[in-house]
């Protein structure tokens, strides 16, 4: 299977749906995408059953605030230089690039980085979705050494770091990527397809491409995106506040809807630090890191980005089970409630909203 043109906006939309609110604006991605596919040709997806063991896979994503990333996009030697580096580093080339997250633009803008770099794309990611920091990838998860870290900025600079563990590696990125005006593309856990094997999550590109067809000519597009992703909506409404602001490398806040309709009378907050982390009304938790949460236009059932929320847009709030990956120990003490500071035990969003 290659991936053309025609898969964009299908792959665009599934990637902004798992994005949760972060990974960046698919907009970039996608006319980066389209650029190179028509300047390069053609992105074969594979499989890893598909690559010998010891093929090289880099797996790529951007860093940094997604509403610096809104307006300073990747430029097209960002790539090559980092593919230039692991060339330096391993003394062979990329046999494959991965998106480190598919959700957002870093799961479309990774077709455009192997069309650039003329190999093939790996039907797999590090995440199932889209998380805020460097260590909160599968492969940390599976007890991979994160032990080398190359980061490109626009203006051209190639930083290389050996972390001596995955916290060091947000740590010292986070730094880097700050320093470059909060927006760098990244290389990390660069890893042979033998390694990749039972580390990795396997076809989510493929998967955001059906999650983008889902709704293509729905008379329901909400509905269709719902029982696609077998989501429950936790409340339908209107954006009334948004505290938005970008410190440290990342967007962080809060944004508030107001029910109407069967909902009217109902106020749901969500709490995001680049991708939407918690769901709270009324005081009581309705949905929680790692398990997705995405806010759509309750329309169209187009993703909202976090940089993208504004007062008044009438939106819908979806949730859904994550990657089990995600739910065991070493997956909640990366990306549970817990590691972003919130005094709360997980529960799966299916407990929680049960009721509903």
């Amino acid at each position: 299977m290659s991936i053309d043109e025609s898969d964009i906006p299908a792959l665009a939309r599934g990637c902004a749906i798992l994005g949760t609110g972060g990974g960046g604006d698919v907009r970039a991605g996608s006319l980066a995408a389209v650029r190179a596919i028509r300047a390069y040709g053609e992105v074969p997806l594979v499989d890893l059953a598909d690559l010998p063991g010891d093929a090289l896979v880099v797996p790529l994503s951007g860093i940094g605030a997604p509403t610096v990333g809104h307006e300073m996009i990747h430029g097209e030697d960002e790539p090559k230089r980092v593919a230039e580096e692991v060339e330096r580093l391993f003394g062979r080339p990329p046999s494959a690039i991965m998106s480190s997250e598919i959700g957002g633009s870093n799961g479309v803008a990774p077709v455009a980085w192997a069309a650039r770099l003329g190999v093939p794309l790996l039907d797999a990611d590090g995440m199932g979705r889209a998380f805020p920091e460097v260590q909160m990838v599968s492969m940390y998860v599976a007890g991979l050494p994160a032990d080398l870290v190359i980061m490109s900025d626009i203006v051209g600079n190639v930083v290389t770091i050996r972390p001596i563990d995955g916290l060091w590696s947000e740590r010292l990125a986070r730094a880097v990527c700050v320093a470059a005006g909060s927006h760098a593309l990244m290389a990390d856990y660069v890893l042979t397809a033998g390694r990749a094997r039972g580390a990795v999550i396997e076809g989510t590109v493929t998967r955001a491409i059906g999650i983008g067809r889902a709704t293509e000519g729905a008379v329901d597009p909400l509905g269709a995106l719902r029982d696609r992703l077998g989501a429950v909506r936790l409340i339908t409404g209107k954006l009334t506040d948004v505290d938005r602001r970008t410190t440290g490398g990342f967007v962080r806040g809060t944004a508030t809807i107001e029910g109407t309709g069967d909902d009217r009378g109902r106020r749901l907050t969500v709490e995001l630090q680049n991708e939407n982390l918690i769901a709270v009304e009324d005081g009581a938790v309705r949905a929680m890191v790692p398990d997705l949460i995405t806010v759509v236009d309750t329309e169209t059932a187009a993703a909202v980005q976090t940089e993208s929320l504004r007062y008044g847009q009438r939106v819908s709030v979806l949730a859904w089970p994550c990657d089990p990956l995600w739910r065991t120990p070493k997956g909640l003490e990366t990306a549970g409630p817990r590691a972003f500071g919130y005094d709360h035990d997980y529960v799966p969003v299916e407990e929680l909203t049960a009721h509903g």
